[in-house]
C-alpha cells in the first residue's frame, strides 16, 4: 500500500509539473519556415521570462499587419547590450525566426537588425569575423 502511495504521489507530481518544462519547447513555432520581417516597432517589453516585440509589417496589399516577436530571455540578452532602451517606437527594423504553427502573427526571434542592415547581437558570433548571430 505504501509503495502504491508513493508511485501515485510520484505520477501526480510529474504530471502537475510537465506544463512547466513545457514552456521552454520550441514546439509552438514552425522552424522549417524561417520567416523575415521588416516592420516599424510600436513597443518593445525588457520582461521576464521573453522579452517581446511589437511590430507593424506591411502585407502584399499595403495593410498593416501586427506581429508579436518573442526573444530569449533577458538574463542571456544583457550579455549582447540589449536593456529596455535598446528599441525604442518608431525603429525600423528587421527579424527573422520561426512563426507560431497555430497561424498567429508570432515570431519566435532568431536574427535582428536596423534598416540600415546593422545586425543587432543576440548571441556571439558563430564563426570568427562572421557576423551571423
Amino acid at each position: 500500500m505504501k509503495l502504491l502511495t508513493i508511485g501515485t504521489l510520484s505520477l501526480g507530481v510529474v504530471l502537475i509539473a510537465t506544463p512547466v518544462f513545457a514552456h521552454h519547447g520550441g514546439s509552438a513555432y514552425d522552424s522549417s519556415r524561417p520567416t523575415t520581417l521588416t516592420g516599424t516597432v510600436t513597443d518593445f517589453q525588457f520582461i521576464q521570462p521573453h522579452p517581446l516585440i511589437s511590430l507593424d509589417v506591411k502585407d502584399d496589399k499595403g495593410e498593416i499587419v501586427k506581429w508579436s516577436v518573442e526573444m530569449t530571455s533577458p538574463n542571456h540578452l544583457v550579455r549582447f547590450g540589449w536593456n529596455g532602451h535598446k528599441l525604442k517606437p518608431g525603429d525600423e527594423i528587421t527579424v527573422v525566426g520561426s512563426p507560431a504553427k497555430n497561424g498567429l502573427k508570432v515570431l519566435n526571434l532568431r536574427k535582428i537588425s536596423y534598416a540600415t542592415g546593422q545586425v543587432i547581437p543576440l548571441a556571439p558570433p558563430t564563426e570568427p569575423n562572421n557576423n551571423n548571430y
